[in-house]
């Protein structure tokens, strides 16, 4: 299938733009961190300057940015404040990858897309702690289904218009079946569960959301899919939105990385030092190739299951280099990174939650190891 034709998109330097306001969002990153309190101010700033319809194609309303621009800008967020960069990645990545269905399969994601663009939504995406499985149940009843749930990571809940998630109907002919939709977050029924007291992302708002028969109508079902099976979608997703959510541990330890080199050049020369230096330059060209190669994938491949292969491997690879990045940025730093004021103390523990994203590091040498060897990825 063809796809959309592009228009000419607003000449806007994303980075340049979240440079500014990373400068006002830091002062207030160590604070969000210590009371558990959501980035208010970032998500402020992102709106300003039109961030949130940033991704959506020019022909719809919006900005026309793409992937790449939008990766880079994260990452910069992410140096100044990793909540911000983070809950802003978890909006971009549903934009972004509804703007591509549109665009590539003729998708009937334009009225979604629209909204965004003149509304200024903010999406909430429940996908990560879903996956393949989804969770909840839907019950038929008149006109649609009542929708029972509780939904956890739903990063920026406390600035949400709406949260993008699905559940699990059992289909009499069909069998199990996960059903795709966004609810708004005001909706009777909805209710958000300040559950969010983490060990790092902190500023992120990633609460529960819980689900109390809210109603589903049959035309509000965006998606059908098999529970528990690989699908296009999937595999849609796989290939853009990690690099958007990759984009914030790269810049956690691109920030943690700037932190520890302006420690380091003010002691003596040291060989230990220099090696310990050369190290962590070494693990953050790692985490920068890798991350280069996720937004690669995402501008240039097609959906399927070897892109998800590609895809999840270079995931892998650039959270375990951004995690020993911020790792060794305490070491050069030395016994200074152990005190909360430098702020690597932070990006330590913000940087772990690169461990977490699907697929995590074990199912991700699964999936890619039956992959090599020709086996079912739905084995």
């Amino acid at each position: 299938m063809s796809a959309m034709p592009l228009r000419p998109a607003p000449a806007i330097d994303w980075s340049a733009a979240a440079a500014r306001i990373g400068a006002e969002i830091s002062a207030h990153a160590a604070a969000h961190d210590a009371d558990d309190s959501f980035v208010a101010e970032g998500f402020a700033a992102l709106k300003r300057e039109h961030f949130f319809k940033a991704l959506v194609p020019a022909e719809l309303g919006g900005m026309g940015a793409s992937v790449t621009d939008i990766c880079a800008a994260i990452r910069v967020l992410g140096a100044a404040c990793g909540s911000t960069a983070l809950a802003f990645a978890m909006h971009s990545h549903q934009a972004a990858v509804a703007a591509w269905r549109w665009r590539h399969d003729n998708a009937p994601t334009d009225g979604l897309l629209r909204r965004i663009a003149s509304e200024d939504l903010v999406l909430v995406s429940t996908g990560g702690a879903d996956w393949l499985d989804s969770g909840g149940t839907a019950t038929r009843t008149e006109g649609g289904f009542l929708i029972n749930a509780r939904k956890m990571f739903a990063s920026g809940s406390p600035a949400g218009t709406l949260v993008m998630t699905s559940v699990v109907y059992d289909d009499p002919e069909a069998g199990p079946t996960v059903l795709h939709f966004g609810v708004p977050l005001s909706a009777p029924g909805v209710t958000i569960q300040p559950t969010w007291k983490a060990m790092g992302m902190r500023g992120t708002g990633s609460n529960d959301i819980e689900f109390k028969d809210v109603f589903l109508a049959d035309a509000a079902v965006s998606g059908r899919r098999p529970k528990g099976a690989w699908h296009r979608l999937f595999h849609t997703i796989s290939m853009i939105a990690f690099p958007i959510i990759y984009s914030a541990y790269v810049g956690v330890a691109e920030g943690a990385r700037a932190k520890a080199l302006a420690a380091a050049r003010k002691k003596p020369e040291d060989e230990q030092l220099t090696l310990l230096t050369g190290e962590m330059e070494n693990a953050f060209a790692q985490a920068m190739l890798a991350h280069e190669a996720q937004v690669r994938i995402a501008e240039t491949a097609e959906p399927g299951p070897e892109t998800t292969g590609r895809a999840m491997t270079t995931r892998t690879l650039a959270g375990r280099a951004a995690i020993l990045t911020v790792e060794r940025a305490m070491e050069v730093a030395g016994g200074g990174a152990f005190y909360r004021a430098l702020g690597l103390e932070r990006a330590f523990r913000d940087v772990q939650g690169a461990r977490f994203h699907p697929l995590q590091e074990k199912p991700q040498l699964r999936y890619s190891g039956r992959l090599a060897l020709g086996l079912d990825i739905d084995g």
